[in-house]
Formats: C-alpha cells, structure tokens, sequence
C-alpha cells in the first residue's frame, strides 16, 4: 500500500510539473506575441485601403466600478477613422451614469450616445441591456465590450484587424487583471494571471480555440442575427462561451486577438472574492463539465505539494516539486509589473482556489449583481427568490 501511494505521488507530482511548464511556455508565448505585434502597430500609420470599416462599440453599465472613468476613457481615445460608443444602463439611478455623462461631455466630437431602459428580456441582466442598446447601433460591425477593460488606443485596429479574413466571424480578447487595493484583489487579479488565462493559452498552444470573453466580442451585426441575436442568450450564464459555439457552427472561425487588454480587479472582502470566484469556477462547470473535472491538473503547486508528501519527500518528488515551484513563478511575474511583491501570495492563492473548485461541486447556486441564482445543466439561468 505504502510503494502504491508513493507512486502516485509521484505521478502527481509529474502531472503538476508538466502543467506548470506547459502553462509558463504558453503564456510566455503570448506574451511576447502581444509585445511584438503592439511594436509592429507603434509603426507607420496603415494605408488608406487597410480594413478599417465603421464600427459600433457597444458598452453596458452597471454601477460606478474602480477607475470606471479612466477606463471608459481610454476607449474613447482611439486612432481609428470612424467609430460610435454607445453606453447603456437600466436605470437613471445607476452610479454608472454621471461617469458616462460626464465622459460624453469630455469627448464631445465622438459619435456617442446612452442608452436608458429598464426593459428585461430575460435573467441576464448584462444581455438585456445590450438588447436595449443595439437599436442605436449605427453600424453593422459590432465590438462588445465589458465596462471594467482599459484598453490602448490601437485597440479597434488590433481588434478588427482579423475580420478581413471572410472565414473569421468572430475575434475575442485575452486579459490581465489589474488588482485594486487590499489582500482579496490582489488574489482575484491572481485568479486571472495565474490560473484562468494560463489555461487557456495551454489550450490555444495546442489549436483549441474554446475561450470566448466577454472582455472584447468583436462580430458582424448579420452573422449575429443568423446565429439568433443576443435574445437566444437572455437567460444564459455563459453568454459570451454560447455565441462563440454559435458562430462555429455556422462553419466560421473564432480568433484569439494578440491584444490583451486590462481588466480591474475590486474584491472589497473575502466574501465578495469567493462569490465571484464561485461564480466563475461554476460557469466553467456549467458549459465544459469534463473540463472542470480536468481543472484539477492546472491546481499545479497544491497537486505537487500533496504529490511530494505521498512520497515522502524523496529526491525525484523534491525536483518535480522544484520545477513546479519554478513554473508557477513565472506564471506570477507575467501579471502586473510590481507582481514580484505578492510572490508570498502564491501558496494562499493557489490552496484557496483548489478549496473553491472543490466547493464548486456542492452547489448550482452563483451570485451575480447581488442576486442569486441556480445554473440549469444547458448553463441557463435560473432566479432564486
């Protein structure tokens, strides 16, 4: 019994180390992927003929979030020909609309507008609002995009940029996350950098192209009728994975831009970090069940730990150990710049989040907005009085 435990403490500890390479290999890739084309698009100015078609962007609110001007700001600070912002909130009492007023009113000469329904066409809040919106869309292009994103001002270019391809229907956007102050977003924003994007560059290193955020969504207004519009997603937890899988049934390719834009991290408390980690974690399980159960080989640093100490510490347990150790650090110093000074956080970040993926089996239950809600076996949403 004793020799079985040992190796499988050593498998463990060899799965963990393979993943902490593979994860620390693919996401240096893309970054110095990123770096490399944002050099290329410091360079001349493109060509009169260069796709650069009219675009909508379309921003629903919800809420005055951390630094929401500034970002809301960057958005409108584009090198691009032609583009409209359309800002969208339910209701004149949301805190989110003196910021979009007041960015309006900073950037008169942009083509903007704001949208105020309180119009519901299903549970997911985020979905409803950009229904109301899309009536002012002027253009059949469309870029959605989350209100908590900064972005550079070669953004619409970068974005749009893959379109050309008439194969390509929709383009979709990586993300780092920036951690507001305090302990509980510096862990939500390793959550983003160490865990959730690394996974999906190991994905994307191997062909698969699954991910879809909400961060950026860039399509065609048609492609989205014929995929059966945003009403189709009104009660879907995962909107943005559900219009990915739409679009490549239509026989068209989803791209993975090589921009990757910020997005703000503000857990105030440790209740609101498990909540939205929850969240996450169980829409993972919801739309890729057999992926969330495989999610226990990313866990790279607990899985080596537990491996190494069923094998009793011995040499080649202490090396895989080592090499895992050394994978995950570089995972941690691809995040925020001064990421180096929560190097400690590591071992809390990684044990906390293995406690919630296990939790994440309990229940069916996320909270969202301050509401709660049961998650259907189809990811639809259910509201829990």
């Amino acid at each position: 019994m004793q020799g079985a435990l040992m190796v499988l403490g050593l498998i463990m500890a060899a799965a963990a180390a393979t993943y902490a390479l593979l994860a620390a290999l693919a996401t240096t890739i893309a970054t110095v992927r990123a770096r490399i084309a944002a050099a290329r698009s410091c360079g001349p100015a493109p060509h009169p003929g260069a796709f650069q078609p009219a675009v909508t962007v379309l921003k629903p609110l919800c809420g005055s979030e951390l630094a929401l001007y500034e970002r809301l700001c960057s958005l409108c600070c584009q090198d691009y020909p032609q583009f409209q912002i359309v800002f969208g909130v339910h209701t004149p009492a949301d805190t989110a609309l003196p910021v979009a007023r007041r960015v309006q009113h900073q950037f008169k000469d942009l083509d903007s507008d704001c949208v105020i329904d309180p119009t519901r066409h299903g549970v997911n809040s985020k979905v409803s609002n950009l229904l109301n919106m899309l009536p002012r869309a002027k253009h059949d292009l469309l870029i959605i995009a989350d209100s908590d994103i900064a972005v550079p001002p070669d953004y619409l270019r970068r974005v749009l940029a893959p379109l050309a391809d008439p194969r390509v229907g929709l383009v979709t956007c990586a993300y780092a996350g920036r951690p507001g102050p305090g302990l509980w977003s510096a862990l939500g924003a390793q959550f983003i950098n160490g865990w959730f994007m690394p996974s999906v560059y190991v994905a994307a290193l191997f062909g698969l192209q699954w991910f879809v955020s909400g961060a950026t969504i860039a399509v065609r207004g048609e492609l989205l009728t014929r995929c059966g519009g945003l009403r189709g997603l009104a009660d879907q937890l995962a909107d943005d994975f559900k219009l990915g899988a739409q679009v490549r049934a239509q026989g068209l390719k989803v791209v993975l831009s090589d921009l990757r834009v910020q997005t703000q991290v503000d857990e105030p408390s440790v209740t609101a970090l498990v909540r939205h980690s929850l969240r996450w974690l169980r829409t993972i399980r919801a739309v890729r069940p057999l992926a969330y159960v495989g999610c226990i080989f990313t866990f790279s640093l607990p899985l080596a730990v537990i491996g190494a100490a069923l094998a009793h510490f011995q040499a080649d347990a202490l090396v895989l150990l080592a090499i895992t150790v050394v994978g995950r650090v570089v995972l941690h110093l691809h995040g925020p710049r001064d990421g180096w000074r929560q190097i400690g956080l590591i071992p809390l970040h990684d044990a906390l989040l293995l406690v919630l993926w296990c939790w994440g089996f309990a229940r069916d239950e996320v909270s969202w907005r301050q509401e709660r809600f049961s998650v259907g076996r189809d990811g639809a949403l259910y509201r829990v009085p």
